[in-house]
């Protein structure tokens, strides 16, 4: 039996850097260096299937919640296990139906944790001062199980719920037998339009990019040039650079087409010619092709913008503003004529939420960027051009934005809210065919729970009574 679990709470720190290693005897009220808590916190709490729980993971994790902020008043240890517990049997069934994780991609994300961390903190002595880690390697190792162990439940979880869609019919059904005084209060709400300028490269700048991409290409195919040390080198993609420009994805990995178009029209250890997407120029390796998964890595290189193109599109965007106030055009004609965004110009430039694809966005749930630049706006009042650059890699844009409609809040309305309703609906159906699929696996799994636990009024039969 395999202890695949070390310290829960250096993957909850890894995301969000917020407690220091000895705040965890402070909170706790122990310390650990103690024998007498040694057997504690050594203990086992579990053991589903090859993961063992250990006491210390409870304990660490119900700090996290602490730390981060979350009401821990009506949590218990008994619910923090049974949660515990849950991610495990994911994990251990993901692994016997072979849904795998590769370790580039769990890599990935360590590297991409360990930068963050390093920016937050300063640099990395103190990132490993601040988790009392001895070395990188130990940090590392640390988290690539905890990571390893997150990506599986995630991608079992997602398996057991990928089909389940819920009809019209379904979704009438969710919204009637809910008691009038009991159905959903919605938050205020606002509708967006924007009207986008994307600054062009010349045609110099971008054969210059090309051109390095092809000798780049022509380095790996005839010199066995190593296409990871490249991507290290000269990729411009901050999400991929560290790990040598590596990317896991199916053909519902949310990419843009033109990526996936190329990823999947290559074989096994090809290189694709340069190509471009909205964020610049590509070339693409296919390291590993498994069923409809694949390995690839790529290099992407952005073409110069001047800053004459950037000052035109500012100054597009300031006429186009004048021009609707003066009544020119309505926004939504101005959008459908000179936005530069394919995705909003045909729809008057109204925003979609990325949750449901609604055209409505929550206060309460907007992304924190998006609120920041519409927070001020008044009912009419159009924005001055703001930049937005792209956290992915691709070049800054340029808008100007208009709240179109405001909505306050309001009791749930079928007709007004039914993509909210089918999407509640849809959640219910997903949360009955887990708790389905939880009750046949605790059945076939070994599972042992501690006898000091086995009093826990679980939410899932873990004693096996």
């Amino acid at each position: 039996m395999t202890m695949r679990i070390k310290g829960l709470s250096i993957a909850f720190f890894a995301i969000v850097g917020l407690v220091q290693a000895q705040e965890m005897d402070q909170a706790l009220g122990t310390d650990s260096t103690a024998s007498g808590n040694k057997i504690k916190l050594d203990g086992i709490a579990a053991v589903v299937g090859d993961y063992v729980i250990l006491e210390s993971d409870i304990d660490k994790t119900l700090i996290d919640l602490k730390n981060q902020g979350a009401s821990t008043e009506d949590i218990t240890r008994c619910s923090l296990l049974g949660k515990l517990m849950e991610d495990r049997l994911y994990a251990h069934q993901a692994v016997q139906d072979s849904l795998l994780v590769s370790d580039d991609m769990v890599n990935a994300q360590s590297d991409r944790q360990i930068q963050q961390l390093t920016q937050q903190i300063g640099s990395v002595e103190k990132m490993l001062s601040y988790y009392k880690k001895p070395d990188m390697e130990s940090f590392r190792e640390e988290l690539f199980e905890i990571n390893k162990l997150r990506m599986l439940s995630e991608k079992m979880q997602s398996k057991i719920v990928e089909e389940i869609e819920v009809t019209p019919e379904e979704v009438r059904q969710f919204f009637y037998k809910i008691p009038e005084d009991e159905r959903p209060v919605f938050g205020a709400e606002l509708e967006i339009g924007q009207i986008v300028k994307q600054p062009e490269a010349p045609e110099e700048e971008k054969q210059k990019v090309i051109n390095e991409l092809n000798k780049i290409r022509q380095d790996v195919l005839e010199n066995d040039g190593n296409f990871r040390v490249k991507a290290i080198l000269h990729s411009e993609d901050p999400g991929s650079r560290p790990n040598g420009g590596f990317y896991s994805i199916t053909k519902e990995t949310q990419f843009v087409r033109e990526f996936k178009d190329v990823a999947f029209s290559l074989n096994e250890g090809e290189v694709s010619e340069p190509f471009e997407t909205i964020f610049g120029y590509h070339i693409i390796f296919v390291e590993k092709v498994r069923g409809q998964e694949r390995d690839i890595r790529h290099i992407l290189m952005i073409p110069d913008i001047p800053q004459s193109a950037i000052d035109k599109a500012v100054s597009e965007l300031d006429t186009i503003r004048q021009h609707i106030l003066d009544g020119k055009y309505t926004f939504a004609e101005a959008a459908l004529n000179f936005s530069d965004e394919k995705e909003t110009k045909f729809d008057g430039g109204l925003l979609r939420n990325p949750i449901n694809f609604d055209s409505r966005f929550e206060l309460t749930k907007m992304d924190p960027t998006l609120y920041n630049q519409v927070r001020d706006l008044k009912d009419g009042e159009i924005s001055r051009p703001i930049r937005e650059d792209d956290p992915r890699g691709g070049p800054p844009k340029f808008k100007i934005m208009k709240i179109s409609n405001r909505y306050d809040e309001h009791e749930a309305d079928f007709a007004k809210d039914y993509l909210k309703i089918q999407e509640l609906a849809l959640r219910e159906k997903q949360f009955k065919a887990i708790k389905e699929w939880m009750d046949e696996h605790i059945e076939d799994t070994y599972i042992h729970v501690d006898d000091e636990s086995k009093s826990c009024n679980f939410a899932n039969n873990w004693v096996k009574q």
